[in-house]
């Protein structure tokens, strides 16, 4: 590393599929106070770093959107990527979304996938996930934009990447229902089915997680507490360690039938317990809250 690349600041590559939102991320980053490239050349990232280090403060945080609009170029960017982190603090963001998602979103804007060819929007799609496989599972974060409309993106990419704060680390606590599905993004899961459902108790029944009644009944069962005390001192050493490994963002799910009750209560005890943390922001999400 050299003394220009020591003193640099932040620099962050925006990747993903083609209708998960770049541009969205890209607009928002820039509302940030990020100085924003977009659509780079994979071979252009290496002049671009060098000359943020050159203007010192001139430009603290750096962010280039990379994608497969370069075409053959698109296909160096593991390579490129693996240089540049020999020598550079460089985070890499995957913006993902849904098959069907990413379709409907090429409908509405009437334009074809930059990869369909003579084929389908979902020919593209399947070409460019197989191409976006190696950046995908070498990114710092994910996020899976299936379920934001562009103003949701938005305050998910304020809540990641402004200044306020000094935490090393953000952990997103995040409930869900295993009928809709795993989380994507999801680094670590934990099922709290073992637990009484209280949809089965008519009183509580059209209530949520978030109500006092339904997180007194949850936490009363025979094993909550012991699971939220043991799981927040394994949890720990993790954190602990994605800090030292500069993995500045990670998302524990905790889920349940319908995302409704048991993990809505649950993920907000877990977040109580993980706020003593050094170093670490916790905001708590709730994927399906509110669906039927």
């Amino acid at each position: 590393m050299t003394e220009a690349d020591g003193d640099a600041g932040e620099v962050l590559i925006v990747t993903g599929m083609s209708g998960a939102g770049r541009s969205t991320v890209a607009n928002a980053l820039e509302d940030l106070d990020w100085y924003v490239v977009d659509n780079l050349p994979p071979q252009m990232l290496r002049p671009l770093l060098d000359l943020s280090g050159m203007v010192g403060g001139a430009l603290p945080r750096v962010a280039a959107v990379v994608d497969v609009r370069g075409r053959e170029l698109f296909e160096r960017l593991p390579e490129v990527m693996e240089r540049l982190r020999e020598g550079r603090r460089v985070r890499v963001v995957f913006l993902d979304a849904a098959h069907d998602v990413l379709v409907r979103r090429f409908e509405a804007v009437r334009r074809p996938h930059p990869l369909q060819g003579e084929g389908t929007i979902l020919d593209g799609i399947a070409v460019e996930r197989r191409r976006m496989a190696p950046m995908r599972e070498s990114a710092d974060l994910i996020v899976d934009t299936s379920t934001f409309n562009i103003h949701q993106l938005a305050t998910t990419v304020g809540e990641l990447f402004s200044e306020a704060g000094s935490a090393k680390h953000t952990l997103t606590i995040q409930s869900f229902g295993f009928k809709y599905g795993l989380p994507p993004d999801a680094d670590l899961v934990a099922d709290m089915r073992f637990l009484p459902n209280p949809f089965w108790n008519s009183d509580l029944r059209a209530l949520t997680g978030q109500d006092e009644s339904v997180r007194d009944f949850v936490l009363a069962q025979e094993g909550a507490a012991q699971f939220l005390d043991s799981y927040a001192d394994a949890l720990a050493p993790v954190i602990a360690g994605y800090q030292r490994e500069n993995k500045r963002h990670s998302t524990v799910a905790v889920g349940c039938t319908g995302g409704k009750h048991r993990s809505v209560a649950m993920a907000i005890e877990l977040a109580q317990r993980l706020r003593s943390l050094p170093g670490v922001a916790v905001r708590v999400k709730h994927r399906d809250l509110g669906r039927e």
